[in-house]
């Protein structure tokens, strides 16, 4: 049998906050947050709520500025 491979990739929503931006999802934030925050993540870190307050603002000023756009 072969053996599964171990995910590297941890998913960090469960300390995740409600965003306070109206019309932003939470799996919008924590897409913008994975890509901020990708070495903090692979060395084993937890986002804090600052982190993930300051990914939230991040995306949005991102997103008024046209920055990014969405899909």
């Amino acid at each position: 049998m072969k053996k599964e491979a171990k995910a590297t990739h941890t998913r960090p929503t469960e300390d995740q906050p409600k965003p306070f931006t109206p019309g932003i999802t939470k799996a919008t934030v924590r897409q913008h947050a994975l890509e901020l925050y990708r070495d903090k993540l692979k060395a084993g870190g937890k986002l804090t709520l600052e982190d993930w307050v300051l990914a939230e603002k991040d995306l949005v000023r991102m997103m008024e500025t046209g920055e990014l756009v969405e899909q």
